[in-house]
């Protein structure tokens, strides 16, 4: 039986910092609500599009902080390498938290030295630690840039179901057997369009809370759950506290009423149920030329990773 909701009314709130701009029409990529961001400088430097994947583990995330490793800035330092005595820029299409994983982050490139492709993916993956790896290079336009003409991503976090000597650092391991058909039922509360302000914390680059879920689908395989989220953007630590939460429903702690005052109500509730970081990584980013109803293939079988993980 389910658990009865702690929460015994779901009211809406007017303290919801959503609320107030509720009304608003919000598109899916709604450009209005996005930081502008400016081309390059000088139209004669070349703008290269990375497809990226990583393995977070030994990274404060991507974005680039004082006295602490990330991805971006390791990818800077073997881009400066590669291209001595200029500047260099990179633009990731979002940040992933410390510890996060990724199978395909895409970022631009801006420089002056025009280099094939080819080459600048050698040169970059002679230079970068074993785990970050250039899985592909491409000529980019001035005009792309890749975070805001994203136009969607999706999210996977992976949980075993056995205790395991190896994983730890890629997989969520949970000893509690979980009613994966609650959680089936309880996800379908996330798709559409929801404020997702009780999923994350504040940040000042996000201008509005209101997120488009495409889907939220829980596959089940051996010992393995795979919970995959695709939507039209993500906050921070959004993806880990909807796990959580879903999580939380399925060992019968949390009700699908409790996901829904979650949703409706500004409460901190949902970071209490915070996933780790191992077990997520960023999926996939789309852009406005490919099909966003597309299933795109990345580099790894996910499930099959895991399994030998486990």
């Amino acid at each position: 039986m389910q658990k009865k909701s702690f929460h015994s009314k779901n009211k809406f709130n007017s303290s919801h910092p959503g609320n107030k701009t509720a009304k608003k029409a919000v598109k899916r990529w709604d450009e209005s609500e996005k930081k502008p961001f400016k081309h390059s400088k000088s139209q004669s430097s070349n703008r290269f599009k990375l497809f990226i994947e990583y393995d977070g583990t030994r990274y404060s995330g991507w974005q680039m902080q004082q006295n602490s490793k990330t991805i971006q800035g390791t990818i800077l330092s073997a881009a400066e390498q590669i291209f001595k005595d200029e500047k260099v820029e990179l633009y990731g299409s979002g940040r992933t938290d410390a510890g996060v994983h990724a199978l395909c982050q895409i970022a631009h490139l801006d420089v002056k030295t025009m280099l094939a492709p080819e080459i600048i993916k050698m040169k970059f993956n002679d230079l970068l630690p074993h785990d970050i790896n250039i899985i592909e290079v491409q000529k980019a336009t001035h005009d792309f840039h890749a975070r805001y003409n994203a136009v969607g991503r999706s999210y996977i976090y992976l949980i075993s179901k056995r205790r395991s000597a190896f994983g730890k650092q890629y997989i969520w391991w949970l000893k509690d057997k979980l009613n994966i058909n609650l959680m089936r039922d309880a996800a379908k509360f996330f798709e559409g369009k929801n404020d997702f302000a009780s999923f994350t914390d504040k940040d000042m680059e996000e201008k509005s809370t209101l997120v488009v879920i495409d889907s939220v689908s829980i596959i089940e395989k051996e010992d393995l759950i795979m919970i995959h989220i695709k939507g039209s953007h993500f906050l921070w630590k959004m993806v880990r506290r909807m796990v959580g939460v879903l999580v939380e429903i399925g060992r019968g702690k949390l009700s699908d009423k409790d996901l829904l005052f979650f949703l409706s109500n500004y409460t901190n509730e949902p970071a209490v149920f915070t996933a780790p970081p191992s077990g997520l990584y960023l999926e996939q980013v789309w852009y406005k030329d490919v099909d966003y109803n597309a299933e795109i293939n990345v580099p790894i079988n996910i499930m099959n990773f895991a399994r030998v993980l486990k």
